[in-house]
């Protein structure tokens, strides 16, 4: 039987072993390794604080993610299948170590910001500002 994510350790194994199959994803990996070029040194640690902060209502996440996608969608554009694949790997990913009330949470939560996320690169694609990816 899985186990529930519980606490920070929990949520570093799943956002490590997402963004390995990220890294390699023949959809959406070139976003991240060459349109992004991520920092992942820098970017792993602030996905953890962003998802405690999503699952647990802590952690020190105080990004714009909405001006980060922005700007990637500029540099190139964001489709739906990029999306779709995005939350295949992340469900995956959840459903591949955990289960429980927060696993649950996090596929909902997953889900619902892709989304959201979607919907506003729509309604506005470039947006003011710019950012950095890493």
């Amino acid at each position: 039987m899985k186990k529930d994510i519980e606490g920070r350790e929990d949520i570093q194994v799943l956002i490590d072993t997402f963004y390995t199959k990220v890294r390699k994803d023949e959809v959406i990996g070139y976003l991240f390794n060459e349109v992004a070029k991520v920092d992942w040194v820098h970017h792993l640690p602030v996905m953890y604080d962003f998802w405690e902060g999503v699952l647990f209502q802590k952690g020190g996440y105080t990004g714009n993610p909405m001006q980060v996608h922005r700007l990637l969608n500029h540099q190139s554009p964001l489709k739906s299948e990029h999306f779709d694949r995005w939350k295949q790997l992340f469900l995956e990913t959840v459903g591949e170590h955990f289960e429980g009330p927060k696993a649950e949470l996090a596929r909902q939560r997953a889900q619902s910001i892709a989304t959201m996320v979607q919907i506003k690169l729509l309604q506005d694609p470039i947006g003011p500002g710019t950012g950095s990816m890493n």
